[in-house]
């Protein structure tokens, strides 16, 4: 399934949209957030008019492809592919004045990203790419993703303060937690993805990523050379992105003695 110039256009024109949009409603209104699963996960009226803002634009443009957004867009499409949106990514930074946000979203074939794009506004950034698209940022090719052993490497992950108190599968983020030369826990998965694409971070982990938070920062790796991987462990499924032996040792490390 093939990704068209017309789809980087549109997929780099939704996220700049909506990232000025949230921008826009955060400086003009005081926020009002409601909880969804934790004191920290959060939602504001951003959110949901930045993916309303996509929504109707992909309505117009795209009434074929599938539609799954975090804020509860869904739609089965007829094409084969589809849209996957994430209208805020790190909305608890984004509610507490920390510009380490973004918009992002993915065009997919089912669960195999076939592009990527994320706006950090607050850079006026964009990154675009995908397994068949190079990676560029503001429309320059990024450096390609060298190999490297996880222990040369700074490595972006997150770990909700209830998993590290009691959850079984914590003993497997320790292990992995332990191999690179630094940890960063900065709280949005897609702009430490764009990191990892761009070479400011060396790999990315996480366990229990939704599709919003993992297939359009997977595609911009993928796009820029590295290698991404999920794996089952202790009921979690993990997912790993970076260079391939980082990801590789980052994997068995999860994996420990269920390998």
């Amino acid at each position: 399934m093939n990704v068209t110039p017309d789809d980087v256009t549109l997929a780099t024109e939704l996220v700049v949209e909506a990232a000025a949009l949230a921008a826009r409603i955060r400086a003009e209104d005081d926020l009002q957030t409601r909880s969804k699963t934790s004191v920290s996960d959060i939602v504001t009226a951003a959110d949901y008019a930045a993916e309303a803002r996509i929504v109707e634009r992909l309505d117009r443009e795209r009434p074929e492809d599938g539609l799954l957004g975090e804020e509860g867009t869904s739609r089965e499409g007829t094409s084969g592919r589809r849209w996957v949106i994430d209208p805020v990514d790190g909305t608890y930074n984004f509610a507490s004045g920390f510009d380490y946000w973004c918009s992002a979203i993915a065009l997919a074939d089912g669960d195999r990203p076939l592009l990527g794009a994320v706006a950090h506004h607050a850079t006026g950034t964009v990154v675009v790419g995908g397994p068949g698209v190079p990676t560029t940022i503001n429309g320059r090719p990024v450096s390609p993703i060298e190999d490297a052993a996880v222990s040369q490497l700074g490595v972006a992950t997150y770990a909700h303060p209830a998993f590290i108190v009691d959850h079984p599968g914590f003993a497997a983020w320790r292990r992995a937690a332990a191999l690179p030369a630094t940890i960063r826990m900065l709280g949005s998965g897609s702009m430490d993805l764009v990191g990892v694409a761009t070479g400011r971070l060396g790999c990315w982990f996480q366990h229990s990523t939704p599709d919003w938070d993992w297939l359009p920062g997977t595609a911009l790796v993928l796009g820029a050379g590295g290698v991404t991987e999920r794996v089952e462990v202790d009921g979690l499924v993990w997912s790993v992105a970076g260079p391939p032996t980082g990801v590789g040792q980052i994997v068995d490390a999860l994996q420990g003695d269920a390998a």
